[in-house]
């Protein structure tokens, strides 16, 4: 007579090998698609950083290009026509901050030779927003300022 092996008694091993290893699978997917989704928002992020960042240097190369310098009120430019996203929006204040001498040939501080440099200020603020007119959280702002002298005639003093 022939035995005949009985396989009734299987523990089922392979099936529970099988789902825990689709449980991990399942997990490093899910984790992958996390990160993947945080670094598209950080880089969305910095690049909007960046044109908020590069509308404020605009801003302040347009304004000293204008050249329209009072040393008695601050100058603001408000919405400057930035040729980047139209989403962007840029502020430039222009400040007189203090008159300097500008010494003689020889160098002599204190005796003018009739010219002075006038010393400005001048801070860019810039918003980039994300979706226009609604404001969201990803939205960003850079402040930029840059010093800068023009000289000119000495002012005559009362």
């Amino acid at each position: 007579m022939k035995t005949m092996t009985s396989f009734n008694r299987q523990n089922g091993a392979a099936l529970v090998v099988g789902l825990i290893l689709l449980v991990v699978v399942t997990v490093l997917a899910i984790s992958g698609m996390n990160t993947a989704t945080t670094e598209l928002a950080l880089a969305r992020n910095n690049q909007n950083y960046e044109s908020a960042f590069q509308a404020a240097e605009t801003g302040i190369e347009i304004a000293l290009a204008q050249g329209s310098f009072n040393t008695l009120t601050p100058t603001i430019l408000p919405d400057l026509d930035i040729p980047a996203r139209e989403d962007d929006t840029v502020t430039v204040e222009l400040e007189f901050e203090d008159t300097s001498l500008v010494p003689d040939k020889a160098f002599s501080l204190g005796v003018g030779s009739g010219i002075a440099a006038y010393h400005f200020t001048a801070t860019a603020t810039a918003e980039s927003a994300r979706d226009g007119d609604v404001e969201t959280a990803r939205d960003a702002s850079a402040v930029h300022t840059q010093a800068f002298y023009v000289v000119g005639p000495e002012a005559p003093t009362l």
